[in-house]
């Protein structure tokens, strides 16, 4: 497999189809501060997020509007999770971002927190449709059971064609109901050969893929209390 290939795929897939024909708006409300990139002062005890979007804001911008789906919340939702006690780590991808080369830059700042002391308990990465191929792509190539992954309307049958991508860590995968364009992880929750958790959260919010639009706390939560303690 070459990351060409596999980047094709993420950019391809049916995911990333719905958002060709967003449009984008702008917010005034006031924001956080949200490091793109890894603090240059990082805290060991500190808990770090990297929150990786879905594939309507490389095309339309940082508040796009879905015809179906709605506005994409991408700043509140960075400030929902970063009102939760996380670093939050997150930028606006480039329109057409290669998938698995974005991968390898989200392991490179995955490595950078573990080398400056934070447990991997204590670092947690979360993707969102595109997004969340990338968290899948990221997790196969650190390959280290004690890290946190969510996987949030990632799923669907490209995974079929790429045995040889084996996610890693403690996994829980967040899935509407009534989301046509993705489906279960089990099969890749399947062939992980990691001890720790895997956990699938069939959520019925309504709303389709644009249910993890906007910072809603069944799913907020659910990422915040990733790992369940004592599991």
């Amino acid at each position: 497999m070459t990351s060409m290939r596999l980047g094709s795929i993420l950019i391809s897939s049916v995911i990333i189809a719905i958002a060709c024909s967003a449009e984008h708006h702008q917010s005034t409300e006031p924001t956080l501060e949200i490091d793109a990139d890894v603090p240059e002062n990082i805290d060991p005890e500190a808990r770090y997020l990297i929150y990786l979007h879905g594939a309507i804001i490389e095309h339309a911008g940082v508040r796009p509007t879905h015809p179906q789906f709605g506005i994409y919340e991408y700043r509140k939702i960075l400030e929902a999770l970063a009102d939760k006690g996380f670093v939050v780590i997150s930028e606006a991808r480039p329109k057409g971002t290669d998938g698995m080369l974005y991968a390898a830059k989200v392991v490179d700042q995955v490595r950078k927190l573990l080398a400056a002391g934070v447990p991997p308990g204590n670092i947690t990465v979360v993707g969102f449709s595109k997004g969340g191929g990338i968290a899948i792509a990221a997790s196969s190539k650190l390959a280290n059971d004690d890290l946190n992954f969510v996987f949030i309307a990632a799923c669907s049958p490209w995974l079929d064609s790429w045995p040889e991508i084996i996610a890693r860590g403690r996994l829980l995968s967040l899935r509407e109901a009534s989301d046509e364009l993705v489906g279960t992880c089990e099969g890749l929750f399947g062939r992980s050969p990691s001890p720790n958790e895997h956990v699938e959260v069939l959520l019925e919010l309504g709303g389709g893929h644009g249910a993890f639009y906007r910072p809603r706390p069944e799913w907020v939560n659910a990422v915040v209390e990733w790992p369940i303690p004592g599991e």
